[in-house]
């Protein structure tokens, strides 16, 4: 996407297209709101396929691996996409849990709340619709509209926010610190010393927000890789351990097999069974 911000409406006529096009797996590089007011969405995100019927909300961070099949219900589908590259707004807690959180796309019940979303989308649309259309003002207005998806997901998901304290700007710079440095057999020691502190306070940081120590969070970040590779790529088992810091094959394969539930072949043999569908 050239453009730094993009929004516009998808229908009925758009949900068919798409289902007559190729439609595959794929990632963006740019952040994806989806608000949808009618018809249902089918979404395979986080190596996984759900339906979720309007109203619903869904947000994909850029870079995740996704494939969305928007449906019409009763001849019917509206949904409201808004694009945006990172720098566009400032990181919040809100795309800050997605990249660990299984609820990425929630359901949502059609309340006055939900209208407000609605009403401040078409704000957003008509902003961007004018000649000089201000930048500014979509960004006030799509920093609203996340504060109040936030307050939404706080009453379905409360164990899945993050208190705005400096606990959750520790968490947060960690969760930078693990991006950069996840592919390397680092120990819990190395992030603490990083952020100055001892790996126990850093623990107690990581239970209080997401109820993982770091070392879970740590593997849960290669686990999403693994299967990023996994599912895109054609190297081996061992060239994938390899890459995320595990030089023996089969602790990796057990490590892979106590987070998922499966070898990654067979992971690899079941992702490639969805996909083809």
């Amino acid at each position: 996407m050239k453009e730094i911000f993009k929004i516009y409406q998808l229908d009925a006529a758009e949900a068919d297209r798409i289902a007559d096009s190729e439609n595959n797996l794929h990632h963006h590089d740019f952040e994806e709101l989806i608000i949808g007011t009618e018809g249902q969405l089918e979404h395979f995100i986080d190596f996984k396929s759900e339906i979720f019927v309007a109203p619903f909300i869904s947000f994909v961070s850029k870079g995740k691996i996704h494939r969305v099949k928007p449906q019409p219900r009763a001849g019917k589908c509206q949904f409201w996409v808004l694009r945006f590259k990172s720098e566009f707004i400032p990181e919040t807690t809100f795309q800050l849990y997605n990249h660990f959180h299984d609820h990425a796309t929630f359901s949502i019940e059609s309340s006055p709340c939900f209208q407000r979303l609605v009403t401040v989308s078409q704000m957003i649309a008509d902003e961007m619709q004018t000649k000089n259309a201000d930048l500014g003002i979509v960004r006030q207005l799509l920093s609203t509209l996340f504060t109040m998806i936030e307050s939404e997901y706080r009453k379905q998901f409360p164990e899945g926010l993050l208190a705005p304290s400096n606990t959750s700007t520790t968490f947060k710079n960690f969760l930078t610190i693990l991006e950069e440095n996840y592919h390397r057999p680092e120990s819990v020691n190395f992030y603490a010393e990083k952020l100055f502190m001892s790996a126990r306070a850093l623990n107690l940081i990581c239970h209080q927000i997401l109820q993982q120590s770091v070392s879970e969070i740590i593997e849960t970040r290669k686990l999403i890789e693994a299967k990023s590779l996994l599912m895109n790529t054609d190297k081996t088992i061992s060239e994938i351990g390899f890459e995320l810091g595990y030089t023996d094959k089969a602790y990796f394969t057990t490590v892979f097999k106590r987070k998922s539930g499966q070898t990654p072949t067979d992971f690899r043999n079941d992702m490639k069974k969805i996909i083809s569908k």
